[in-house]
């Protein structure tokens, strides 16, 4: 039996709610079998993220290698890379297996704590952007990587023309964070030709832990099975709305989004593209 594989290279949430664990259960749920490559162990809860321990770099090297050299994958995905190193690592890996990844620029944890060291985005601009398929912001990480500040549309297309000259081929800039809009989640995707929006109905809810790590890999396991980079990021916008939606209440904080709903709904969500 062929299947797709798909590779997340990100933090461990010991919460289960973001990071490694959420990847592969969105890999899992999209039916794309998930390989992982652990690059910090953080202690995290709903309430917020403890401690943090990154891997080497050489022991990430070691980690892509196994898989590349005997797994493969047929898409992947980069989360928290915490370090200006790590980031270099992964790159030189990417290069070396000729893989384009889908870009998480993970820089804040829900509760607010740091996951990416200031010294590290020059890094990330510098050699994970130019390998990047699919970059996917949300609007303070957008800021953050362009300098630009986004109170408007038209900031943010600035801001994804600017990323899209770094060497991405697609920037998707999420909705989430948008100051604009308040009844509606619009997410901003750019192909270097044409925008287009993907927009969704907006949830007022705390639970909410994960949804960058989860989108970004429903996006990956939709490239692993074979959809175009739109019709990915299409279904991943579905996917994580169901998953928002349909709240789990776990925890006294952040509670993670519902990594089931999407199938157990049938994937029924209102196209509001």
């Amino acid at each position: 039996m062929k299947v797709a594989k798909a590779l997340t290279i990100a933090g461990s949430d010991s919460g289960g709610g973001a990071g490694i664990q959420a990847d592969l259960k969105t890999f899992q749920e999209m039916k794309v079998f998930g390989t992982s490559v652990l690059t910090a162990v953080t202690a995290q809860n709903t309430l917020g993220v403890k401690d943090i321990q990154p891997i080497t770099p050489e022991m990430v090297i070691s980690q892509i290698d196994c898989v590349g050299e005997d797994i493969g994958t047929d898409s992947v995905k980069t989360g928290m890379l915490f370090s200006a190193e790590i980031i270099e690592a992964v790159s030189n890996r990417m290069n070396h297996y000729g893989w384009r990844p889908v870009v998480d620029p993970v820089m804040i944890a829900k509760g607010g704590a740091p996951l990416l060291q200031k010294e590290a985005i020059r890094a990330l601009k510098e050699y994970l952007l130019p390998l990047a398929l699919v970059i996917t912001p949300n609007v303070p990480e957008a800021e953050a990587l362009t300098g630009i500040r986004i109170s408007a549309e038209k900031d943010k297309r600035k801001a994804a023309m600017l990323l899209h000259s770094l060497g991405s081929e697609i920037v998707v800039i999420k909705g989430g964070h948008d100051p604009v809009a308040s009844h509606y989640a619009e997410d901003l995707f750019f192909d270097g030709n044409e925008f287009h929006s993907f927009k969704s109905k907006r949830m007022f809810t705390k639970n909410t832990h994960g949804t960058g790590c989860t989108f970004s890999a429903a996006i990956t396991a939709g490239i692993a099975n074979g959809l175009t980079p739109y019709e990915a990021v299409k279904t991943a916008k579905m996917f994580i709305q169901c998953a928002i939606e349909n709240q789990l209440e776990i925890g006294n904080g952040h509670g993670p989004t519902n990594h089931f709903a999407y199938n157990r709904t049938g994937g029924s969500l209102r196209d509001e593209t």
